[in-house]
């Protein structure tokens, strides 16, 4: 392991991945209000920006309104970390799901070309 200058240990991909999302929601909690909570605002920023692609999988289509309601789990009308962590362990374990289901059908389609061939 090679050391960097702080001398912690280089960081994993998956422990670089965590602080990116660290990262991601000080950008936004830090725009208004407290500055580590998300305001509805902030919160819509963020999906809009960082989550357009990949909320997408998300099989039902929520509104912000209703992805506030749902992870401001004490109604506070802030959404803090934890909450948002919320968000993001749903819609990636949402698009994995949907790899899987790409992938599968792949797989249909390569079986039903082979098929084809022996006839």
């Amino acid at each position: 392991m090679s050391k960097t200058p702080q001398g912690q240990e280089q960081l994993s991909e998956l422990e670089k991945s965590m602080d990116v999302i660290i990262d991601i929601f000080h950008k936004y909690s830090r725009q208004e209000g407290d500055s580590d909570t998300l305001t509805k605002n902030e919160l819509k920023l963020l999906i809009q920006s960082q989550l357009a692609n990949y909320l997408r999988h998300v099989k039902n289509k929520a509104t912000i309104d209703q992805i506030m309601n749902d992870l401001d789990i004490n109604k506070d009308q802030q959404i803090s970390f934890s909450e948002t962590m919320l968000l993001i362990t749903r819609v990636t374990i949402a698009t994995h799901e949907h790899l899987h289901e790409v992938e599968d059908q792949q797989q249909q389609q390569q079986q039903q070309h082979k098929h084809q061939h022996h006839h």
